[in-house]
């Protein structure tokens, strides 16, 4: 679910039935696309796995044992498809974990590229705040005009010239006042 309907996204732009649901869906997921890697989640990027029986270690570059915990639920995505997915974590160490996976064969630790993710139960819903919502709205309608008009945004007769870069890092930048109290310290390193 985006956090902009097609609804909301149709009414902020005024566009009545002229677009179909399927071309605006898939500006309101781009902006989710966009948005959602910054908001913070109980989650840790994966750097490495190896197996030995069916016992599967997901290695991590930051400290992890006072994050996850043994018999802790964990959804596992981006590390290959015997370790994806929901697994109970069966032990842990500083910079790593264990759980269950289907292989066979002994493997040894290699690096996990692009990164996977290690995601655990959240507790919030930020398709409940306001303040995302419009973030997300923001950011849709900023796709929307820069998919229509000419140059990336509307242009105007009284000499000031469009901004070629509008979906550059300063499209965040326009929400970030909304998103503050949700950012995740990782998305502000840099």
């Amino acid at each position: 679910m985006s956090y902009t309907t097609v609804a909301e996204l149709r009414s902020a732009l005024g566009i009545g039935t002229l677009y179909s649901d399927a071309v605006l869906q898939s500006v309101a997921d781009a902006a989710d696309n966009v948005l959602i890697p910054f908001l913070w989640k109980n989650e840790q990027p994966i750097v490495a796995h190896g197996n030995t029986g069916t016992v599967g270690t997901l290695y991590f570059d930051t400290p992890i044992e006072d994050v996850f915990y043994i018999g802790q639920s964990v959804t596992i995505t981006n590390a290959g498809t015997k370790y994806n997915g929901t697994k109970t974590i069966t032990a842990v160490d500083k910079y790593s974990f264990d759980v269950t996976t289907t292989h066979i064969a002994d493997n040894p630790r290699h690096a996990v590229a692009p990164y996977g993710t290690a995601a655990a139960e959240t507790y919030i819903d930020y398709a409940t705040i306001p303040a995302i919502q419009e973030a997300s709205l923001m950011i849709s309608i900023a796709i929307w005009q820069a998919r229509q008009a000419p140059s990336g945004q509307g242009m105007t007769v009284d000499g000031y010239a469009p901004s070629p870069f509008t979906m550059s890092n300063t499209l965040v930048a326009r929400v970030r006042g909304l998103l503050a109290p949700y950012l995740s310290p990782n998305s502000m390193v840099g």
